[in-house]
């Protein structure tokens, strides 16, 4: 394929400088995986003193970090839902229908994702506070939906805006009504983005911090567990080790979804 001849061709200038990019990016990924086998409990020594399964037992044990973690896949399972719902529906009203404002509602579709989270954080927390919301579960999950909708639609509208309107057309004229043309047209045709953006929004939903800190009231998901965990000096491999385990939770929906989309995609020039 021509990626392939491209790299060939790249220098070896380009070839260090893409894994010296690599390398910036996942070595403390690695350091996180080594010290949550370290036999020590408070400093970061290297090499470590030695190695041991220890901490992943202690973890294990801790009734808090399962809590958190039941918590944060139902916020995680119920955000994907609402978007997988409502980011389809959204895309297909703007990949078929033309309207005014239909350029501003994609970007209002895009702000939640494109706002810095503390932002996004603090308009949802006003929001609950004037409509009197009490925060709580459902107040996380309509939090994580704001973004994981734009991870939906994103996907959808543009496997849609591939697809040739002459399908809908020839299926209509063969007598098929909107549900039966949507069954067995289009749903197979977005089944893998809608599997890929509703695999990448879980993953995203499932370790978002900054908006679910403005959302969670006495609720704590994982990564507020996390945070909590941090100020403990003595806890750090414990840690490490729920790190390790979130690392895993959430690399394969990415994986997943990377793959299912690149399946899903024509063939390039060869």
């Amino acid at each position: 394929m021509r990626s392939d001849r491209d790299w060939n061709r790249a220098s070896l200038g380009q070839r260090l400088a893409a894994f010296a990019g690599l390398a910036f990016l996942h070595l403390p990924v690695w350091v996180i995986v080594l010290y949550a086998f370290t036999t020590e409990d408070r400093t970061y020594q290297f090499p470590p003193p030695g190695l041991t399964l220890h901490w992943f037992e202690v973890a294990f044990a801790r009734e808090d970090m399962w809590a958190a973690l039941r918590l944060s896949l139902s916020v995680a399972a119920m955000a994907t839902a609402m978007a997988l719902v409502l980011g389809t529906l959204a895309a297909f009203a703007l990949a078929r229908s033309r309207f005014r404002g239909r350029e501003a509602v994609t970007l209002l579709f895009v702000l939640p994702i494109a706002l810095p989270g503390i932002i996004t954080g603090i308009a949802l927390l006003s929001a609950f506070k004037l409509a009197d919301f009490q925060l709580g579960f459902w107040t996380i999950v309509t939090g994580h939906a704001t973004f994981c909708i734009v991870i939906v639609h994103n996907n959808v509208i543009a496997r849609l805006r591939r697809l040739p309107q002459s399908w809908i057309e020839a299926s209509m004229d063969l007598g098929a009504d909107g549900t039966q043309t949507f069954r067995y047209v289009l749903l197979p045709q977005i089944a893998t983005a809608l599997l890929a953006g509703g695999m990448l929004a879980f993953a995203l939903s499932f370790d978002e911090i900054i908006v679910t800190l403005f959302t969670a009231g006495h609720e704590r998901t994982l990564p507020i567990w996390f945070f909590n965990e941090l100020f403990r000096p003595r806890e750090r491999p414990i840690t490490n080790v729920v790190a390790v385990t979130v690392v895993l939770v959430t690399l394969i929906p990415i994986l997943l979804a990377y793959w299912l989309t690149r399946q899903g995609e024509p063939d390039g020039p060869k």
